[in-house]
């Protein structure tokens, strides 16, 4: 059994990545999104990025650094199948989750103006911001000395394999099946 999880920047193809590893590779999807919207609808919360980040931050303060990654790990060892974690954002998750053998982690990145296309695109109830209140937002998330916050620059930079999806969806498949080919 493998753990991958996933990281990258808004937009960069993370959800692309998992969609082809449990459609085409039979791996079972695990979200810190789903997981948050679950939280924020029990404190009957508005569901946006600012939701998100505000119980992510609180949950991990009031746990640990991990409790999110956490909580899917374990759920993921229950079902005993290839699983992807969607999506590291703190490197207390890494750290955690470097503990385990069966673990390896995908980043990926592209272009800003590419990214924010994507997420205007996909329209979902987050995704509703400028081109400012996404680099805005992209900024707060990148870099934090807090462990209980967003640092999406080191969660990347401890990646074991980086995606580079400024080329069509075809080429992220073949080097995400060149990746496979290595771990599993």
């Amino acid at each position: 059994m493998k753990i991958i999880g996933i990281t990258g920047t808004i937009g960069a193809g993370k959800g692309t990545i998992v969609d082809y590893l449990v459609k085409q590779k039979n791996f079972k999807h695990y979200s810190v999104r789903n997981f948050l919207i679950e939280e924020i609808k029990k404190q009957a919360l508005p569901i946006n990025r600012d939701s998100m980040t505000m119980v992510a931050n609180n949950l991990r303060k009031t746990h640990n650094p991990s409790y999110i990654i956490d909580c899917l790990y374990e759920e993921a060892l229950k079902n005993r199948q290839n699983a992807i974690i969607e999506s590291i954002r703190t490197y207390g998750e890494v750290l955690s989750l470097r503990k385990y053998s069966n673990f390896y982690l995908f980043a990926i990145d592209a272009d800003i103006a590419e990214r924010y296309r994507r997420v205007v695109k996909r329209n979902s109830e987050t995704d509703h911001i400028s081109f400012e209140e996404f680099k805005a937002s992209e900024h707060q998330e990148m870099n934090n000395t807090d462990p209980n916050k967003q640092n999406i620059s080191k969660c990347i930079s401890e990646a074991d394999f980086l995606f580079n999806n400024n080329k069509q969806i075809e080429d992220l498949y073949q080097d995400v099946e060149q990746v496979l080919a290595k771990i599993l």
